[in-house]
């Protein structure tokens, strides 16, 4: 525990996953979250969602964090720009599958094969996505890693009539 008295966390394999359409096979959502960092696609590394209009991936983290960075690793064998313009989100609605809630960063680039972490200063929400908007594109993540601070609800405490 840290002085904050929360609990810091990588979430790693503790998640829940969605995605736009998958192609045919593939098993993206184990693939992005096992701690691979390899780049290569045709080493079952990387997952690759179909060519489509805005295509998603929604990590659930199952409880509620504060989000403090968020790290990529991008294709490197090709197409390491389709990440461009990517938008990363955080938060706790559904609405579009989540990818309405607030943005922690724009992906500017991500160099092929290259691991970058973002920050986003804390941000709570159950869910992050990684959306890329207004474009026909496919969306291909190697790996992804998030680190953050578990939130405390009210469940977490007894009711006031046990004390």
């Amino acid at each position: 525990r840290n002085k904050s008295n929360h609990t810091e966390y990588n979430v790693k394999g503790k998640v829940k996953k969605g995605h736009s359409k998958a192609n045919k096979g593939e098993t993206q959502e184990k693939i992005i979250i096992d701690g691979n960092r390899d780049s290569t696609y045709k080493q079952r590394s990387c997952s690759h969602t179909k060519r489509e209009l805005k295509p998603w991936l929604r990590l659930d983290l199952l409880k509620m964090f504060k989000v403090k960075t968020f790290t990529i690793t991008n294709r490197g064998d090709c197409c390491s720009d389709r990440l461009n313009g990517a938008e990363i989100r955080i938060g706790n609605s559904l609405i579009d599958n989540g990818n309405t809630n607030p943005i922690c960063t724009v992906i500017k680039s991500i160099t092929g094969g290259r691991t970058e972490t973002f920050e986003c200063y804390e941000m709570e929400g159950r869910y992050i996505n990684i959306v890329i908007p207004d474009r026909m594109e496919y969306l291909t993540l190697c790996e992804v890693e998030v680190e953050g601070i578990e939130v405390s609800t009210d469940d977490d405490y007894p009711p006031l009539a046990a004390i």
